[in-house]
């Protein structure tokens, strides 16, 4: 069904979002046991064009506080939230990265890829990626399974694979193709809502279908259920994105965006759990990711103060009502267990958080 032109460009995704609450309408009478939570940080230091000083204070800041943060909370399995933290190549600075290092070494988080660009071809983008993926690896910062990095993604702008209509930052139709050659499995960008680069797919674990080398091939895909596996294509796990109340008598776009002036309540909380994710034929484990650009420093005083205090305090408190385990996940953890339900798998995902990707060197080695 093609909608009519909508403000905020409601018709690119509505029709998806109804399409998820049915599929999960359908799937009620399997209860859910376990949510698996998964915040990715588009982290970027050197937001709003700053300079290195200010990038490295910014990364001091998480340094100092977030252990500290950490401590206050513990899920199901004993453990601290894990940060993902979705580190730009394009502001790779040898001592930004350590700094997030560090923090991995304590078992606070992960490091993983993001990148803005544009106006490139495959050949430039394929080499950028190199140089970049060359950098991490000085710090182990992602796992090597067969002489290969692998790693997930967030892209910038959130123009993956030339979604924009003016074809802005980025450049590369057949994007998707290039990242899984280069290693990433899983894809974590969406949702993007209102942004125009907003795929139709909504509330969803998919692999993308048809032909991966067009433009905008995220926008079709299979949804990831028990039994069906794909090795030649990347994963793509979105977040929530749904009308949501905003107070008593507003309506919002949620699209699970934590920030400053926009953190995490206990009305959003549920908003996030009501469209979670499951893979289709394993309906007990719950799937909710959402994102932050958490350098910030709005946004990173929220995030390690009482803003972050209340998110974690409303998702624990939320699941206890629901009778519900939670589990935190970095973004590695949270598509191996995605890949663990696909090939049958059950009982505790906890058993299968490195279940084909393995912790990069940085995080085992700490």
């Amino acid at each position: 069904m093609r909608w009519p032109p909508l403000p905020r460009n409601l018709h690119q995704w509505l029709g998806g979002a109804l399409a998820a609450k049915w599929r999960r309408a359908r799937a009620r009478h399997v209860p859910v046991r376990h949510v698996l939570f998964c915040l990715c940080d588009h982290y970027e230091p050197l937001w709003g064009g700053v300079d290195e000083a200010r990038g490295q204070a910014r990364v001091n800041a998480w340094v100092e506080r977030y252990p500290e943060f950490a401590a206050v909370h513990r899920d199901v399995n004993g453990r601290a939230p894990r940060h993902s933290f979705f580190f730009p190549g394009d502001e790779y600075r040898p001592a930004f990265m350590e700094g997030l290092a560090s923090l991995a070494r304590r078992g606070l988080g992960e490091i993983e890829v993001h990148l803005h660009h544009d106006g490139d071809t495959r050949e430039t983008l394929r080499e950028t990626f190199r140089q970049h993926l060359a950098a991490f690896a000085k710090h182990g910062a992602l796992p090597v399974v067969a002489g290969q990095p692998r790693w997930s993604f967030i892209h910038g702008n959130w123009s993956l694979a030339n979604s924009r209509p003016d074809r802005k930052w980025c450049g590369v139709d057949d994007e998707l193709t290039l990242l899984h050659e280069l290693g990433c499995y899983a894809d974590f960008t969406f949702p993007s809502a209102p942004d125009p680069c907003q795929p139709p797919l909504v509330n969803a674990i998919y692999w993308p279908a048809g032909d991966l080398t067009k433009a905008r091939a995220a926008d079709h895909g299979v949804h990831a259920r028990v039994g069906v596996r794909y090795d030649d294509r990347l994963l793509l796990i979105t977040g929530p994105l749904a009308l949501a109340r905003k107070g008593a008598r507003n309506l919002r776009i949620e699209n699970g965006a934590i920030t400053g002036r926009d953190p995490a309540t206990a009305q959003r909380v549920a908003t996030w759990l009501d469209q979670g994710i499951c893979v289709t034929g394993r309906e007990e484990w719950l799937f909710v990711k959402v994102h932050t650009h958490g350098a910030i420093e709005a946004t990173a005083d929220s995030l390690l103060g009482s803003g972050g205090h209340a998110l974690h305090t409303a998702l624990r408190q939320a699941c206890q009502a629901r009778g519900w385990e939670l589990h935190y996940v970095a973004a590695r953890e949270m598509f191996n267990v995605a890949v663990a339900a696909m090939e049958g798998r059950a009982g505790a995902p906890s058993q299968w958080f490195d279940y084909l990707i393995p912790p990069a060197p940085i995080v085992s080695g700490g």
